[in-house]
């Protein structure tokens, strides 16, 4: 069951919203949502709802345990115990099939040894109980004493599956105390509706555009490989940053604010200026649990460029199972690296216009190492962009554009924050005439129900739904 599905707005968000509302106390609520949580989890995978409650009991021992013991040696062990046993079932459900096939081709390995299916939300679920654990040994949160709330926290439907990584510490408060505003209400849908609407209209059609353009990387021109992989870059922003907003939106909805995953990451100047704007949850669970620990930038060039190749080569290997992830990864260190120690300066000097052609360009091909896990048709679609063994173009890539020129501009306006600055400007100029902005007050609470009925209208029929970052 996907966010953008019909069966998921209108039977299971609403039976949950009409749960959640008709019972009083918190507890009440939290055994609604989590009731609610178990169930669609289970929906994609009954089997493995297992494994995430058997995750969830454990990093509920090793926190209670690390709270327990004062002595400094104890705590860490059983910080390394939580970490080994996450980690490892990570690797095993993730990465068993990737290792047992690479070693298949080297050493004759038998590949059929192991044939794992990948639990959905596991790369997910597993970093948001590893850091609980990790910051109550940190002191930074105090230890869940209710193994149920603990299950309840990892497995909220709104950002189990796909993000974004919410920490404990960010919704701990709320879990037990939290009331719903008006305001909270009203943002929360809108919000929802939005990503629907992204998710829905654009991210789907522009999906569908980049499928047809690069079905056939042998036979595709180099304009339609050009063109095929800016809808997929529009794709990928689409699709993902769709998702954290309904998620953000359906917790704004019953009390829970979860931190912003994305701000806008094609609006960047510079490739870090990118990463600080892209999956952001997912950056910053890099660095304050890998990069800082390891010392960060404290330790000189050297060990800092060894800290930063680490950081990213996990941040490839998160990802997927793949050479071509880890390539990525790497991709982005080399640039990260230049940036910091090369380019930092020159970059600061270029106008703004020029250091976002730059990144665009560096996060451009970046997402064509992304997206094709084949290294042979990576190397044909590489050399194809480039003219290597491939036509220049041809009337059916003219068509294709032409046929959906509409969907490629209001997609482009989608991914900048054109729509946002204009309505707060909006709001600002009614403030500073001191006049109750009315018209503005109906638009926002029309926009959610035309957005909601037009993503309606573009899911009957449509066959294509899954989110890109399902299979992470």
């Amino acid at each position: 069951m996907v966010f953008s599905s019909l069966l998921f707005v209108f039977l299971f968000l609403t039976l949950n919203l009409v749960c959640y509302y008709s019972v009083k106390t918190i507890r009440q609520k939290n055994i609604v949502l989590l009731v609610f949580s178990l169930i669609f989890y289970a929906w994609g995978g009954a089997a493995y709802l297992l494994l995430l409650a058997g995750m969830a009991f454990w990093s509920w021992l090793c926190a209670l345990m690390i709270e327990k013991n004062e002595e400094q040696k104890t705590r860490k062990l059983w910080m390394w115990a939580e970490c080994l046993v996450l980690l490892g079932l990570l690797i095993f459900f993730k990465y068993m099939n990737f290792l047992t096939g690479n070693l298949s081709a080297l050493i004759g390995f038998p590949k059929e040894a192991t044939k794992i299916i990948l639990p959905i939300g596991i790369s997910f679920y597993t970093f948001q109980l590893l850091s609980y654990v990790v910051d109550v040994y940190r002191k930074e949160v105090a230890a869940q004493p209710a193994y149920w709330k603990l299950l309840l926290y990892c497995s909220l439907f709104h950002q189990c599956i796909a993000g974004p990584i919410v920490r404990y510490q960010t919704v701990a408060s709320e879990i037990d105390d939290r009331k719903v505003t008006l305001t909270d209400l009203t943002n929360g849908i809108r919000r929802f509706s939005i990503g629907l609407a992204k998710k829905a209209i654009l991210a789907n059609g522009c999906a569908s555009v980049a499928d047809t353009l690069l079905a056939n990387t042998q036979s595709a021109t180099t304009a339609g490989l050009w063109l095929g992989m800016l809808f997929y870059m529009l794709q990928i922003y689409l699709d993902f940053s769709a998702y954290s907003d309904m998620a953000i939106g359906m917790g704004q909805m019953v009390g829970f604010h979860y931190l912003e995953n994305f701000n806008y990451p094609y609006s960047s100047v510079s490739v870090q200026d990118f990463w600080r704007r892209w999956h952001i949850s997912l950056s910053s669970f890099f660095r304050d649990y890998v990069y800082i620990p390891l010392g960060g930038s404290r330790g000189g060039d050297l060990l800092t460029v060894r800290n930063m190749f680490i950081v990213w080569a996990l941040t490839g290997i998160w990802h997927g199972a793949s050479w071509n992830y880890i390539l990525w990864g790497l991709y982005f260190f080399v640039f990260l690296v230049l940036e910091r120690f090369v380019l930092k300066k020159v970059l600061e000097r270029l106008p703004r216009a020029v250091g976002w052609i730059y990144a665009m360009l560096v996060v451009y091909f970046g997402w064509v190492l992304f997206k094709f896990e084949n290294m042979a048709e990576l190397g044909n679609v590489l050399s194809g962009m480039f003219g290597f063994g491939h036509m220049a173009g041809n009337l059916s890539t003219l068509y294709t554009l032409l046929n959906n020129i509409f969907l490629l501009i209001i997609s482009i306006i989608a991914v900048f924050p054109i729509g946002k600055n204009l309505r707060m400007a909006a709001y600002h100029y009614e403030n500073k005439r001191k006049k109750v902005p009315t018209l503005l007050y109906y638009l926002d609470a029309v926009t959610p129900v035309i957005l909601i009925l037009l993503s309606l209208l573009a899911l009957v029929g449509d066959s294509y739904n899954p989110f890109l970052y399902f299979q992470f």
